[in-house]
């Protein structure tokens, strides 16, 4: 018998209950409980949600690396003093890169590992930037919870132990070139792949994110670490440059939104992917939902998520380079137009033209009413696969999100943001702020928008519950996944409209979500991710 028990097990064989979380205070609600205490931490010494997401962000570069790091990208919503402003904090790709250089190459798309989908990273600038504009409290104090964690160490997390497990074994079996043996040499614990319980610590990592914290990352992107990291991707066969990271700035921006039954949703503009849930929401505005777990609800929401996402993949990328507006997609004309496509039966989807007619996600929020939606990224769990040696930079893939086709609005090009696929949520009604919400997860993000707007709105349930709900997927064509918990007469009923239906036990598949909402009295109620080990830390 083990002197000890093993606590390593991800089984969990008896249902598990969360309850929603109250308080009044402030609220962090996180995909991991150390970083959602790193957010409270801040709160409690003073500082404001601003403070608080980028103190729990920070954490999550360290706790959660299957999912973001130092070297992603990031978007936020931040609802401060009775307005709501938006930051796009993701980075383009290096100018010395074209689409006609890759395909010359034998490219036939961007490919998923290496140097090649490496954008210049967004994340530190916004922490840098969400501080300088709206924080109570200088950079290094929000960070020394995550910098502290990356020093000392921390006991690695059930499903992240999972994810992480899961890319080792990729990674063994993809990865064959010197460059990636950095990634190796930081993410493992005596060249092994690190256990759930395990103790994991990342000097470099903290070194790293003290140098951000001490220059408000100055030299992340013009100095030392900017140095390293660009040798490292040039070595490493990639094409940035110095240039590429000192002209790079965050870019604030204005939140676009829809009203969906007297509740207004926003979200990122282009190049974020927000607007398919927008999309979506405007046609689902006009039918009447009146019980959640229906035949008719989910093959509505299906068919109008299919087509939010034709328009979507065809249209969306950088404003500069989009064919068609914002206001085109998203106006009333328009979905009144694409809503006569939504039947009895399932379709294939197909764009039309509005001009002729493994990422973390986490909330806070304060007694003074400000509150913050906040997701940042490094794209398919690890991202690149590529680590800057010594400093805990896991770089990003997100240029793996361009296309190569000529003439496409999302082609590759120098200088050029990606199409992108994280984005935080916001709802507000009559100008007050609801709350924060969101649903990580690459091309489930709108999809879960979806589901969480109409979990609060059309069905009333509170945000826990809103996250407990079983969700769905579509994929392609006319390919949904459902969740086991899913009923099987909703299962069998959309098998028989056309849907090509298949239940899935991926629970990270659907995504992970956190909600804080706040009523008219400002107490504040909050919901986090039960498929993954989420938390909501409350003062």
């Amino acid at each position: 018998m083990p002197a000890f028990p093993d606590f390593s097990s991800n089984h969990y064989p008896y249902m598990s209950r969360r309850s929603a979380v109250y308080a009044k205070r402030g609220m962090v609600a996180t995909s991991q409980p150390l970083a959602a205490q790193a957010g409270l931490q801040v709160l409690q010494a003073g500082g404001n949600a601003i403070d608080a997401a980028i103190a729990a962000a920070a954490a999550l570069s360290v706790v959660e690396p299957t999912a973001n790091g130092i070297g992603g990208d990031a978007f936020a919503l931040v609802w401060h003093q009775g307005k709501l402003h938006g930051l796009n904090a993701s980075g383009p790709a290096p100018l010395a890169m074209s689409a006609a250089q890759l395909r010359a190459d034998g490219h036939k798309e961007v490919p998923k590992y290496g140097a090649l989908p490496v954008t210049v990273p967004g994340t530190p600038s916004a922490w840098a930037a969400m501080a300088n504009r709206f924080g109570r409290l200088p950079l290094a104090q929000s960070m020394a919870g995550a910098i502290a964690l990356a020093e000392e160490g921390f006991p690695i997390s059930p499903v992240v132990a999972h994810a992480w497990q899961a890319a080792w074994n990729n990674f063994k079996r993809e990865f064959k070139e010197p460059h990636f043996q950095s990634w190796f040499d930081t993410f493992g614990i005596d060249g092994r792949v690190p256990n759930a319980g395990d103790l994991w610590r990342s000097p470099g990592h903290a070194a790293t994110l003290q140098a951000i914290a001490a220059d408000n990352a100055e030299s992340f992107y013009r100095g030392a670490l900017a140095e390293k990291t660009v040798a490292f991707i040039r070595a490493a066969g990639g094409h940035m440059s110095l240039a590429d990271m000192a002209e790079y700035q965050p870019e604030w921006v204005n939140p676009i939104g829809v009203n969906y039954r007297g509740y207004d949703v926003w979200e990122i503009p282009p190049n974020g992917h927000g607007m398919v849930a927008l999309m979506a929401l405007n046609l689902l505005k006009e039918y009447d939902f009146s019980e959640r777990d229906t035949l008719q609800t989910y093959h509505r929401q299906i068919e109008a998520i299919k087509l939010a996402y034709a328009d979507g993949l065809a249209h969306i990328a950088e404003p500069a380079h989009m064919k068609v507006t914002v206001e085109q997609l998203l106006s009333d004309a328009y979905a009144d137009e694409r809503r006569k496509l939504i039947g009895q039966r399932a379709t294939l989807p197909v764009a039309g033209d509005p001009s002729r007619g493994g990422t973390v996600y986490l909330c806070t929020a304060d007694a003074d009413g400000n509150m913050v939606s906040f997701i940042q990224s490094n794209y398919m769990g690890f991202g690149s696969g590529l680590v800057v040696p010594g400093t805990g930079i896991s770089l990003h893939n997100r240029g793996n999100n361009f296309t190569l086709d000529e003439g496409h609005p999302n082609e590759l090009a120098g200088g050029k943001r990606p199409y992108h696929t994280i984005i935080p949520g916001f709802m507000t009604k009559d100008n007050q702020a609801v709350g924060p919400f969101g649903v990580m997860g690459g091309f489930m993000q709108p999809q879960g928008h979806v589901q969480m707007v109409m979990n609060t709105v059309d069905f009333g349930l509170n945000p826990q519950a809103s996250l407990d709900a079983p969700r769905w997927e579509w994929e392609k064509g006319n390919k949904v996944s459902i969740e086991h918990s899913t009923a099987e007469h909703l299962f069998r009923g959309l098998a028989g409209l056309g849907h090509e239906v298949s239940w899935s036990g991926n629970q990270l598949g659907f995504g992970r979500g956190q909600i804080i909402w706040r009523n008219d009295a400002g107490v504040l109620c909050g919901g986090t991710e039960p498929r993954t080990d989420g938390c909501v830390a409350a003062w």
